[in-house]
């Protein structure tokens, strides 16, 4: 007699079909819990080497001509400690954060796309590899972590150095992005079911905004970054001003980027202050709707606030007094979410316990640094503090603050849920206060230094100048934070092997991640919570409206509790109600991710040591490995819906609507679209500030390719049409015919703009309306050329048996790829004849 199987062989049956291979196989491991721990753990190696350099800055300082450091090494390690501390620290900990949190806080099993979270981790390893291979070997970049032109220019920077910085950095920022893109898909699509938005824990709120944010902000550092390195290797004038470019527009793209990335650093970590806070306040936080309209606000408003950075370099009054406005603006959101906080600890009944201390430790020196953020804001005293220590000061406030001490409360109130295990609250609290002491006897005195007028990025100071003293106190309160930081590494190491079992949810939260067996199990959830009936749940707190859902899960009493199918399993659910959609079947270990990221090392690499040679194989190798993603993920024969539990039974995700694939498209065109606005701010920036724009010798308005180049674009988005309507099995030549139609209109209108670029377009070396006419060109046949791929690869999956009326993502895909590199394509067609016309 066989019956329904026990919990304890159906935990085991699940981690049969979720755990990590063994040994050196789990280099294949795609699980977000370890995806995750991996962003964590190599963050906190960069994070050692961002401090080591740190120290050595702060040695060379301590006392005036310091022979230390000489002004090549300190101009090196200046430039690598912000890049490490900013690219290779302080984001991918932060999103290391989210990937292990977020899926056992929405009470689901996994990321939307498990091998697109991995890509992302080597991506940023090997991004960072780069970026630590030219520090060892003496060829960092020297020009500061910004990079600002023309220091930066291969006229004043020779050598690899500038291109070690450019490509390492903009490696690492496709890990970004592709972190953005899988974030802000599971908050949206993989949620417990009957949690709506309106329900959603708030740091699922607070990454959303950040994954927008990052989709936003990003791609003008990636321009910027391609930009330079090409007048750097191929000699395209941006950002020369004899020919007809500007440097300032290097600094407007990257700070474009720089400002949002403040509080894409500030809100997830202000998003773990919201989690942790109510477990201590022992109520839910104050101010829901509050906080949420706040963070959205705090996204919105950062995007105006990148001219501030350059209010001393020349920029018009009424821009500078626009960026000064917006500044101050942005304090009105962050304040919300301070009162927010204050009320929550004011009506509550706050528990004093460890994590709370670096709470408390934030929430002074944040503020600290907020006020003198609004300083800053003023233009006159922005005039007199720019570019000295204040603003050193003023900024680490902010980012040590607004980020250190809540990750270092996280890593206590988390550390349970990694290893089972309780952290030591004696060596704890000896870490906070050398850290907070150290933290400010380092940087209060640099208000004063700069104050006192000392400039940043300086090596070496007069005898006389009156710094001294205060540099020397600012040194030993650095040594002071570094003995902290070292005291919370051993912390850790001891709490692993000897600190005591915790027990279930050690904290008392109301948080779903501690619904769960500690340390957590690599399917997090026996069964997918079924929210439906708590409407009272508000907030993201279920635990406290139902103490027994834990028991209640690992018995199996929720959705998908069942692993007899052997395949991983979650549940995608309606993005506003949190009604369950359908169900989602994720990929299991995988060596694509890695080989994929290997294989664009070797591009990135080849561009760095100009061996021009390899990029096409390593570019096509990359692409043909991203292609074999996803062949097998598709069904050949329309599949029935399945029982999930509950009564309840959902189609795969593979004949839904709107599954994860889908999603992610968009999020990917999004970021796309940042990119393209960013390249037709440069020339409209450049249109306006260029004394010769454009020059004599511009695009003809009369030639016949770029109406050929139209014509293609037209037609092949006329194809992709023509396929999406021919999907069904009965007309699957007629579909394979019409992709292979639009792939063949996407290669004609490759060669009609290479056409364009090399009759029309005058040399681009010899002007930057030239340089910026074939980038745009460019910009427009590279979309066109994976249009081509795209739709060559949905013809064969099309013939292959992919495909069907209901099984139809393979011709959706290409269609909504060709609209939009339509619409851009004739943009800039438009744009360029239009202009090249009327100025005749």
């Amino acid at each position: 007699m066989t019956g329904a199987p026990s919990a304890l062989a159906r935990h085991r049956a699940f981690e049969r079909i979720w755990r990590n291979p063994r040994g050196w196989r789990s280099l294949a491991a795609v699980n977000h819990t370890t995806v995750g721990l991996r962003f964590i753990l190599t963050a906190l190696v960069f994070f050692l080497v961002g401090g080591v350099l740190a120290m050595m800055m702060r040695a060379q300082l301590a006392t005036a001509q310091s022979g230390f450091l000489g002004a090549e090494a300190y101009s090196q390690i200046f430039t690598m400690h912000g890049t490490v501390m900013m690219f290779l620290f302080a984001i991918p900990m932060l999103e290391g954060c989210a990937i292990y949190l977020l899926p056992k806080m929405l009470g689901t099993r996994d990321l939307a796309y498990p091998r697109l979270g991995a890509f992302a981790y080597w991506c940023y390893l090997f991004g960072g590899l780069i970026l630590l291979g030219g520090l060892a070997a003496g060829l960092a970049p020297r020009s500061g972590w910004f990079m600002y032109t023309p220091l930066s220019s291969s006229t004043y920077s020779p050598g690899v150095n500038a291109d070690v910085w450019l490509i390492g950095v903009t490696f690492s920022e496709i890990s970004a992005l592709c972190g953005g893109v899988e974030l802000a898909a599971s908050i949206l699509r993989l949620r417990a079911a009957g949690m709506p938005l309106s329900r959603m824990p708030l740091f699922a709120w607070y990454m959303l905004v950040t994954s927008a944010m990052i989709l936003v902000g990003f791609p003008p550092l990636i321009l910027g970054s391609i930009l330079l390195e090409a007048e750097r290797a191929f000699d395209w004038p941006f950002f020369d001003v004899a020919r007809g470019g500007d440097p300032l527009l290097w600094q407007h793209l990257f700070w474009m980027f720089g400002h949002p990335e403040v509080y894409i650093i500030f809100l997830p970590a202000a998003g773990l202050v919201s989690t942790m806070l109510p477990a201590f306040a022992r109520r839910p936080l104050a101010g829901y709707r509050w906080i949420v309209a706040s963070i959205a606000a705090m996204g919105i408003i950062s995007f105006a606030l990148w001219g501030h950075h350059m209010t001393t370099a020349g920029i018009a009054d009424h821009s500078a007094l626009v960026f000064s406005v917006a500044s101050m603006l942005v304090a009105l959101p962050t304040a919300v979410q301070f009162f927010c906080w204050l009320a929550t600890l004011y009506t509550g009944r706050p528990v004093f316990r460890l994590p709370m201390l670096y709470l408390a430790g934030f929430l002074a020196i944040f503020v600290l640094g907020g006020m003198t953020g609004v300083m800053l804001a003023l233009l006159p005293f922005n005039w007199q503090a720019h570019d000295t220590h204040f603003v050193v000061a003023h900024l680490h406030y902010v980012l040590i603050g607004g980020m250190i001490f809540p990750l270092l409360a996280a890593a206590y109130y988390w550390m349970p849920h990694v290893s089972g295990r309780m952290p030591s609250p004696v060596l704890g609290r000896w870490a906070f206060w050398l850290i907070f002491g150290g933290f400010n006897l380092t940087f209060l005195p640099m208000h004063l230094t700069g104050m006192l007028g000392m400039p940043r990025r300086m090596h070496a100071y007069p005898a006389d100048s009156g710094w001294e003293s205060l540099n020397v106190t600012s040194s030993i309160g650095g040594f002071l934070q570094a003995a902290g930081f070292a005291l919370f590494l051993l912390d850790l190491f001891l709490h692993v092997r000897v600190g005591r079992r915790a027990g279930r949810n050690p904290w008392g939260s109301g948080s779903l991640e501690w619904a769960m067996a500690l340390p957590a199990p690599s399917y997090n959830f026996g069964a997918i919570p079924d929210l439906t009936a708590q409407p009272e749940a508000h907030g993201g707190h279920p635990l406290w409206h139902r103490p027994g859902l834990g028991a209640d899960l690992a018995s199996g009493k929720g959705y998908l509790a069942d692993p007899g199918r052997n395949q991983r399993e979650t549940l995608a659910v309606e993005v506003r109600t949190g009604r369950p959609a359908y169900l989602l079947v994720l990929p299991g270990s995988s060596w694509l991710p890695l080989a994929s990221a290997g294989a664009l090392m070797v591009f990135f690499l080849a561009l760095l040591f100009k061996a021009y040679i390899v990029v096409p194989a390593a570019a096509t190798l990359a692409a043909g490995l991203l292609a074999c993603w996803g062949w097998r993920t598709g069904l050949r024969t329309d599949p029935s819906a399945v029982d999930v539990g509950n009564g309840l039974r959902l189609l795969p995700h593979t004949v839904a609507r709107h599954p994860p694939g889908w999603t992610g498209v968009q999020l990917m065109l999004v970021a796309d679209a940042a990119i393209f606005a960013s390249l037709s701010f440069g020339y409209a920036y450049l249109w306006v500030v260029s004394p010769l724009w454009p020059p004599p010798a511009c695009v003809a308005a009369d030639a016949p390719a770029p109406l050929s180049a139209a014509g293609a674009l037209i037609a092949a988005t006329a194809a992709a049409w023509m396929a999406r309507r021919r999907r069904s099995l009965r007309a699957r030549k007629a579909c394979v015919a019409w992709q292979t139609g639009a792939a063949i209109g996407g290669a004609a209108a490759v060669w009609a703009l290479g056409r364009i670029v090399l009759d029309a377009v005058p040399d681009p070396a010899g002007h930057a309306y030239a340089a910026v006419t074939a980038a745009m060109l460019c910009y427009v046949a590279i979309h066109a050329a994976a249009g081509t791929v795209l739709s060559g690869y949905g013809a064969l999956r099309t013939w292959a048996g992919y495909v069907s009326p209901v099984r139809c993502l393979d011709v959706r895909i290409p269609l909504l790829w060709w609209l939009y590199s339509m619409a851009t394509g004739l943009a800039v067609l438009a744009l360029l004849y239009g202009t090249a016309h009327a100025l005749r």
